[in-house]
């Protein structure tokens, strides 16, 4: 524990795991090399962790307990500071309305001197207190946490309109079903101050733990109309059919928004895209341009549910910071943006209530056990030469494409000829090659709907067992046969993208498998650096790759890598 508030973490040590384990509610994980991974404390890992309900003094105890040195006094004295900011200041209902209350006047007269702080307060009405607009809650959470002063909402939500609905005992199949201990744990972190109080948060679970099944359990306690927002058509066709097969909804009562059709009903499923759809040459700036956005606030929902919330596009934020009357769940595989708005995830859909460690799960038999592998391939001379003297926004496409990765994935399919295969790159000209020489369905964001479907289903059933994919399978589809992923290229640093990559093939498998992830990596170029950036997430969840040579890979012949017996 250094006093620049980065946690070096020895990965050999015999208890580097339990020690990950105990950092992980309030470190953020920024570096992995082999031997030792970098951690840094920010403000925001550690009000996540107040709001989750982990004090300074089990924090401090858990860097005690591993810290090879003493943990400096400096870093303790931050910690405490931080982490007692968290709460200090409350928005709650009073006799008159909603108010911004602190518990100590300085405060309260710190925040009211900044200018984006202040142009949200309405009468002081106190020595404690402010008077706020309901309307101007979320906009307010939002300018007091980038003022380091993130108040806890406990001005409770509007109920909704009822709707009552349970969760079947057996599904439309005649086959038994309940919610898992750890999916129980997620939906009482959810409500973890009751059912009048509860209701704003975002749940952590890796891709294959079932949050749909999670956003059942809200559900059936919430008991109110709910609108859910999803990323594709494909998704709001697989959250609506567990719906129907897994609770006592009727057909009636399940609606779908998008750009095929618009039925809200008493549980609506609508697209990020189609709300964030506006006409040619409308202000993007403006709400007012896009006009299906007004489905957030328009029907009385008194729980939206937003699924993979790391995606969430910036005009439902600012929607969002208007409706912070109504519950908000937001589910993920990791809440890391590329975009660095974690801070509006934390203040306008809610703090994170519930993080499930993806090894855990894997040992629980919850998720597939998985191997990955970086396999990096060396450029000849001459492609190296015109990477070299490449313009530096084309060098990752150069690296990216590189020809020879096409022979590798016909070697590793070759390899896997008795399993259920994704390739899965970002370039379409790349994929459309690999498509043909394997003989393979293409599966783009040209496809239509109903040709996604046809192609899904074909591979769950085995009819296929090769499909290559663009980033339009990244997320919220559900392939669980699948247990063999091949990433060609990818869209630069992302880790949330590889994270929800290596998902696509962790749900557990029928034989109790494991399922591979390889990663085609283009050595000493950008397209290496970027996957050293893009492992980020998943080493922070205690996967590790095994590096192999191309040379070295294709060397084994008909035996799979080392550790893949």
């Amino acid at each position: 524990m250094q006093s620049d508030r980065t946690l070096l973490l020895d990965a050999d040590h015999q208890e580097a795991a339990v020690c990950r384990s105990a950092i992980a509610p309030f470190a953020e994980l920024e570096r992995s090399p082999e031997h030792f991974h970098t951690y840094r404390i920010t403000p925001l890992s550690l009000w996540n962790a107040r709001a989750a309900g982990m004090g300074a003094e089990q924090m401090l105890a858990a860097l005690d307990a591993f810290s090879r040195y003493p943990v400096p006094l400096s870093v303790r004295t931050e910690i405490e500071d931080q982490a007692a900011r968290y709460g200090r200041l409350r928005l709650e209902f009073g006799p008159g309305g909603l108010v911004l209350r602190a518990t100590e006047q300085v405060i309260l007269e710190e925040v009211s001197r900044s200018r984006q702080v202040a142009s949200l307060l309405g009468a002081r009405i106190g020595p404690f207190e402010f008077a706020v607009e309901p309307l101007v809650r979320g906009r307010l959470k939002q300018a007091l946490t980038k003022a380091g002063w993130p108040p806890e909402d406990l001005a409770g939500y509007t109920p909704g309109t009822p709707l009552r609905l349970s969760i079947r005992e057996r599904t439309a199949t005649g086959e038994p079903f309940s919610l898992r201990a750890y999916q129980v744990d997620a939906v009482d972190a959810f409500w973890a101050r009751g059912t009048n109080d509860g209701g704003s948060g975002v749940l952590v679970l890796p891709c294959g733990a079932g949050k749909t099944m999670i956003g059942m359990g809200v559900m059936e306690r919430a008991e109110t109309r709910t609108l859910i927002l999803t990323t594709s058509v494909v998704a709001v066709r697989q959250w609506r059919q567990e719906l129907l097969s897994r609770t006592s909804l009727r057909p009636d009562q399940v609606g779908e928004y998008t750009g095929v059709e618009k039925s809200p009903a008493e549980v609506t499923i609508a697209t990020y895209q189609m709300l964030t759809h506006r006409a040619r040459g409308a202000d993007k700036d403006r709400l007012d341009s896009y006009r299906h956005l007004e489905l957030l606030g328009r029907e009385d929902w008194g729980l939206v549910i937003y699924d993979e919330v790391h995606l969430l596009p910036a005009p439902v934020f600012r929607m969002t910071a208007e409706i912070q009357s109504k519950r908000r769940l937001g589910l993920t595989a990791t809440l890391i943006r590329e975009d660095g708005r974690e801070d509006d995830v934390f203040s306008l859909i809610g703090p994170k209530r519930y993080d499930a460690p993806w090894r855990e799960l894997e040992a629980a038999g919850w998720i597939a056990p998985a191997v990955c592998l970086e396999i990096r391939i060396p450029m000849t001379s001459e492609q190296r030469m015109a990477y070299a003297v490449a313009e530096l926004n084309e060098r990752y496409r150069l690296a990216a494409t590189l020809p020879r990765k096409l022979d590798l994935v016909r070697e590793i399919c070759r390899r896997h000829q008795q399993d259920r295969v994704l390739v899965i790159g970002q370039y379409l000209d790349q994929l459309h090659e690999v498509a043909e020489m394997l003989e393979a369905p293409l599966l783009t964001g040209a496809t239509g709907t109903a040709e996604r479907e046809r192609l899904y289903a074909a591979f769950r059933s085995g009819e296929l067992s090769l499909l290559v994919v663009s980033k339009v399978a990244n997320f919220a589809i559900d392939l669980p046969e699948a247990n063999v992923a091949i990433q060609i290229s990818g869209t630069f640093g992302s880790r949330q993208e590889e994270a929800q990559r290596l998902g696509r093939v962790l749900r557990p498998k029928a034989d109790g498998g494991q399922a591979w992830f390889y990663s085609l990596v283009t050595r000493e170029t950008k397209d290496q650096d970027y996957a050293t950036h893009r492992q980020l997430f998943l080493a922070e969840q205690g996967y590790r790759y095994e590096i192999h040579d191309h040379s070295e890979f294709l060397e084994v012949g008909g035996q799979l890598p080392r550790g893949l017996s």
